[in-house]
């Protein structure tokens, strides 16, 4: 049975995409998945031993210049790379008008969401069997059931699996122990403060860890600078491409991260993880697996309020406790550096005792 996936983005979509996979690939013998993803995120469907071929797709960068993606022919040679193979099925696990547009191309079956359980509504119209998953769940376990229900299998029971292939050793891998801060993000309500990230490089320093530091633009880099500035056990890595990030990934003690895409690939690769959260809601789409540790702010009548620009106004009282330039959002500080290198600790010891 050959499958047509259309899950475009964005990275941590994309990774919650793979225990179905890894489901479905044990449920139906000899099925096997081509992949429609977003071109920055196409190496991701490579790693798992059920994707054939990954179709990329450039839809947030074609939408900027229409004229010019049909003019150039990128879009004629992507409809055509979608009618090259036949499929049994087309599965959209986005949900989303421009997910299932794309749906129309593949001259196959498509199975998706119904109006009720879509991100979009709309979408569901261009589906032949429109399924129901309930709401309020993790996106992982929800795609588990779309899948179980397009393809005609119980679900199974447990925690899901990525089911990743196995990932070379980084060239001149270290062998001195290493704790990951990832530590960039997209909104600026999810950033936890620069202040707390160097106290816990810090904090790593003396308990005789390393700390290293990716980062993906500028600005990331510049921070990953300051936090580790003076502090000879951390290091700001080179610029990596995602293979390179899961490299490295797969060669670190445990991360700490914020919600952040590069936090669910730590979870797909099963490294244990420290993921914190302030404005948004980890149990809908934090990180996913074994070893994963969520801190959540309780903030009062603050978090989770799912916003992208902060809108709290301080008390007194706040402006009394916390330094508002560098403790800001204050929906953080609940999670302060010790508690997070406490909880870290604690981490640690249970995956050595496993």
């Amino acid at each position: 049975m050959r499958v047509l996936l259309i899950k475009t983005s964005s990275l941590g979509d994309v990774i919650h995409a793979l225990p179905a996979l890894t489901d479905a690939a044990r449920a139906v013998p000899g099925i096997r998945f081509d992949w429609v993803v977003e071109e920055g995120f196409a190496e991701i469907p490579t790693w798992h031993p059920a994707v054939d071929k990954v179709i990329p797709v450039a839809i947030r960068r074609w939408r900027k210049n229409l004229w010019q993606t049909f003019k150039s022919g990128e879009w004629k040679r992507f409809k055509q790379s979608l009618r090259q193979s036949r499929y049994d099925l087309v599965i959209d696990a986005q949900g989303l008008f421009k997910s299932a547009w794309l749906t129309r191309y593949a001259g196959a079956p498509v199975a998706g969401l119904d109006r009720n359980s879509a991100r979009e509504p709309l979408a569901s119209r261009f589906y032949d069997r429109p399924l129901s998953v309930a709401r309020g769940q993790h996106a992982v376990e929800r795609l588990r059931q779309l899948f179980a229900q397009a393809l005609g299998y119980e679900l199974p029971s447990g925690l899901g699996q990525y089911g990743l292939n196995p990932l070379t050793e980084p060239d001149g891998a270290t062998t001195a122990p290493f704790v990951l801060f990832l530590h960039g993000t997209t909104w600026d309500t999810k950033h936890w403060p620069e202040l707390y990230w160097r106290q816990l490089a810090e904090l790593m320093g003396r308990r005789g860890l390393q700390v290293r530091l990716p980062w993906g633009n500028p600005s990331e880099k510049a921070r990953a600078e300051r936090i580790a500035e003076g502090l000879d056990h951390a290091q700001v890595l080179p610029k990596l491409n995602l293979a390179g990030v899961a490299q490295v990934l797969s060669s670190a003690r445990a991360c700490v991260a914020v919600d952040t895409g590069i936090g669910h690939l730590a979870a797909a690769l099963d490294v244990p993880t420290i993921s914190l959260f302030g404005p948004t809601n980890p149990g809908l789409t934090g990180a996913y697996g074994q070893s994963q540790v969520h801190l959540a702010s309780d903030y009062p009548s603050c978090a989770p309020c799912l916003q992208k620009k902060c809108t709290y106004q301080p008390t007194a009282e706040d402006q009394r406790r916390f330094d508002l330039k560098r403790e800001w959002p204050l929906c953080f500080t609940p999670l302060n550096p010790e508690r997070v290198a406490s909880q870290l600790g604690a981490l640690l010891l249970a995956k050595e005792t496993v």
